[in-house]
């Protein structure tokens, strides 16, 4: 029979999935405003921010409600441990949904626009990322975690490849250097979703092996 405890943990594990669930969709949603520049679609992943926020702040306190009354050790503070720190993540990668959100709804803007660029692939990665990480905590999956760990470098690549051609048409068009720089902000977002994605990862590697995985053969994602 599961002890208070116990019980109390699995409880919070829904609350992380739920939280992980809202996080995917946002990405989703942010992806589909940069492919239709959808500022309608925009607005609503900024107004529902909110939520994130709050629920965010919900886990955090639930966790360490547990570990004043409870007093876990070995796995079970490990994992606490861990959904911290998987939590703040969660709500960053959130943040980074809005930011994406909030430069669609500033290039929309420019009617004169003659350069945009293709995130497909970016945005393919990062939101595959999020997911698998998302799976390697539910299935305590050390190889789906040390997957995502190295697709991180894939997606930085794709960022400084459009770093590059950014760089190339503001040297051609100065006059545009706004409207490029909100381009590349949005490759920026991607990325650091992906870089969160990759510190869930590195969490769900610590929680199965006790090791932490940041700064060593994984590298890191702050």
């Amino acid at each position: 029979m599961p002890t208070l405890l116990q019980r109390k943990i699995e409880e919070l594990k829904k609350e992380v999935l739920f939280l992980g669930a809202t996080v995917e969709e946002r990405v989703k949603m942010a992806i589909r405003a940069v492919d239709s520049w959808d500022t309608d679609l925009a607005g609503k992943i900024i107004e529902s921010d909110y939520d994130i926020n709050e629920k965010e702040v919900e886990i955090e306190e639930a966790c360490l409600e547990i570990i004043a009354r409870y007093q876990p050790v070995a796995v079970d503070l490990r994992f606490l441990s861990a959904v911290i720190k998987i939590n703040n993540d969660l709500e960053r990668i959130g943040d980074e949904a809005v930011n994406i959100a909030e430069r669609v709804l500033i290039i929309a803007k420019d009617d004169k626009a003659k350069f945009t660029f293709d995130y497909a692939a970016m945005a393919e990665k990062a939101e595959f990322m999020l997911r698998r990480s998302l799976d390697a905590l539910v299935n305590l999956d050390l190889d789906l975690a040390v997957h995502v760990c190295v697709l991180d470098e894939e997606v930085d690549q794709l960022k400084n490849d459009v770093y590059d051609v950014v760089k190339r048409f503001i040297q051609d068009d100065s006059q545009r250097t706004g409207y490029l720089i909100n381009l590349l902000l949005i490759s920026r977002h991607l990325e650091r979703i992906a870089d969160h994605a990759t510190n869930i990862a590195e969490e769900v590697i610590y929680l199965i092996e006790g090791n932490i995985a940041r700064h060593g053969k994984f590298g890191a994602a702050t």
